[in-house]
């Protein structure tokens, strides 16, 4: 059996993997706040078809209430521990969905499927709306393969024993704007992120999608090459890893390690 990943864009990605679809991080608004959708469309009904649904951590752009609320009624979602405490939105989706909060080292099954959750180096606060805190997440679904879904993290040590093998690596490599604080990748630290995991395969994300309003001409290469970027010093950091650039929407399948030919994408 294969797997196949498709980018939404930002940080959502549907992971489908022994009959099981996994939505990562649900973003399907064209405006949030200052930001805007710069590229590729707005994700159409079918990207919510969700069997689970995977939420990193308290950022509106990652936990986005309005695109929760798109979700089929019963349609399970992990979140971090003490996120319905620092989220009152949350109120509006809890009576329809199955929300389950963990924390790092927790796993759930879902039918096939196991999803750890592992840590990740983030702000893990709802800004501006309070203080609380809520560690954000990583997490690892395990299936036909093992997909890490990075969420939204730093370079931490001994992420590659927090994070465990895995055969897919779904890794951030910039941001929504034109600089990146601490607790993020941009295309050189996701490479080494890379080195580290060794994955067979890797899609980067959380780029080239939002962006401030009124802000193109600023450092406008933040917005259009961490991708292409990725590419290039993944192919030094991990030659042996097959990278896969998508566009917004597009997908790409990635044979088990049993499969004979390549991964194909479309």
């Amino acid at each position: 059996m294969s797997v196949e990943i498709t980018w939404w864009g930002h940080a959502t990605v549907t992971v489908r993997d022994s009959g099981t679809r996994v939505l990562t991080d649900p973003l399907f608004a064209r405006r949030l706040a200052h930001l805007r959708r710069r590229k590729g469309a707005v994700p159409p009904a079918a990207a919510a078809a969700a069997d689970v649904v995977l939420v990193s951590h308290l950022h509106a752009d990652h936990l986005h209430i309005g695109s929760l609320a798109l979700l089929a009624p019963g349609t399970p979602v992990l979140l971090p521990r003490g996120a319905q405490a620092a989220v009152p939105g949350l109120r509006r989706v809890r009576d329809r969905l199955r929300l389950t909060e963990v924390e790092a080292g927790e796993s759930r099954d879902f039918g096939a499927l196991s999803v750890r959750a592992v840590p990740a180096v983030h702000d893990g606060r709802r800004v501006p709306y309070g203080p609380q805190r809520s560690q954000a997440l990583g997490y690892v679904v395990e299936g036909t393969a093992r997909t890490y879904f990075a969420g939204d993290t730093g370079l931490f040590e001994g992420m590659a024993d927090a994070v465990g093998p895995c055969d897919i690596a779904l890794l951030p490599v910039g941001g929504w704007g034109p600089f990146l604080g601490h607790g993020h990748l941009d295309a050189g630290r996701a490479a080494q992120v890379l080195a580290r995991l060794a994955p067979r395969a890797a899609v980067p994300m959380h780029y080239g999608t939002y962006w401030p309003i009124g802000m193109d001409a600023v450092r406008p290469h933040e917005f259009h090459t961490p991708g292409a970027e990725f590419v290039r010093l993944a192919a030094d950091a991990a030659p042996r890893v097959a990278v896969h650039r998508l566009d917004h929407g597009q997908s790409v399948t990635v044979p088990d390690t049993g499969a004979a030919g390549r991964e194909t994408s479309r």
